[in-house]
């Protein structure tokens, strides 16, 4: 992790949300689950290729090709990739608004359209809140996290508020 300026007090300690750019922009990224993900993804690969080389060392009566071991592999693969999609999530923010890539879906808000960024009790992710009762989740801050999680609400809440100052 980089060494950047703190986002609370503004003395040179170890970034805790992410990374500071230069233009005054925020990246969050969740930590945990990318390790937990990642072994994961290498637990599966490792279940698959055995189960694949087993095949045919295995007298199991059933006559099982190279192809069906090479498929064996290519299922692996997949569910590992798979299970590394949970590691993808993240949040750019900066002083016009925020950018929230989830799994799969991404979608840009100005900070007009956000009412406040809250972290209800008991709630795994941290979430947008959006007119008519409305809120996004922003899976790049989860729970888990704790510190991490805590100081990335507070930076997103000191570019919402200094938005609506101007």
């Amino acid at each position: 992790m980089s060494r950047v300026a703190d986002m609370t007090d503004g003395k040179q300690t170890e970034n805790t949300a992410g990374t500071e750019g230069t233009d005054g922009a925020v990246v969050i990224r969740p930590h945990r689950v990318v390790w937990m993900s990642g072994a994961l993804a290498v637990l599966l690969l490792a279940v698959f290729v055995t189960v694949a080389v087993l095949l045919r060392s295995q007298d199991t009566g059933v006559i099982f090709m190279v192809s069906d071991q090479i498929a064996m592999i290519g299922v692996g693969v997949f569910l590992a990739g798979a299970a590394m999609l949970f590691a993808t999530p993240r949040v750019r923010a900066d002083s016009d608004g925020v950018h929230v890539r989830n799994i799969g879906v991404s979608r840009t808000f100005g900070w007009d359209e956000v009412l406040s960024v809250s972290f209800p009790d008991g709630a795994s992710f941290a979430r947008l809140e959006l007119p008519d009762y409305e809120y996004y989740s922003m899976m790049a801050i989860q729970a888990v996290d704790r510190e991490r999680a805590v100081a990335a609400v507070r930076a997103l809440r000191r570019l919402h508020s200094a938005a609506h100052r101007d």
